[in-house]
């Protein structure tokens, strides 16, 4: 199993971006999806998650701002990330659940400075 992400970047406060993580491999289906970032000196933390159900949690941080979903048939989890601030900058991960086992994909950096 391997979680594949994409769509981080560089911009500036105020504009968007989103990302997208995909799980490959012999998978029938994916239980819960989530994103973590982790800023330069700080601890990870849970940004948002998704159930199989698509019951969704976020960090109070990005509420309002960010938006998770899933697209089950494609096992993909994305981030819509609208009025992005300095403080969202942070290396961006995805974690999934399969068959009871949390996988991570590598890292995706977002920056956001003018």
């Amino acid at each position: 199993v391997q979680l594949q992400a994409s769509g981080g970047g560089l911009v500036q406060p105020g504009e968007s971006l989103e990302l997208s993580c995909t799980a490959s491999g012999s998978i029938f289906s994916v239980n819960s999806m989530g994103w973590y970032r982790q800023a330069p000196g700080k601890q990870r933390e849970l940004v948002a998650g998704i159930g199989s159900g698509g019951n969704t949690n976020y960090a109070d941080s990005v509420k309002g701002r960010f938006s998770i979903s899933r697209d089950n048939t494609k096992k993909t989890s994305y981030l819509q990330m609208l009025s992005l601030k300095p403080e969202d900058t942070a290396v961006y991960y995805c974690k999934a659940n399969i068959y009871g086992m949390d996988y991570w994909g590598k890292g995706t950096l977002v920056t956001v400075s003018s």
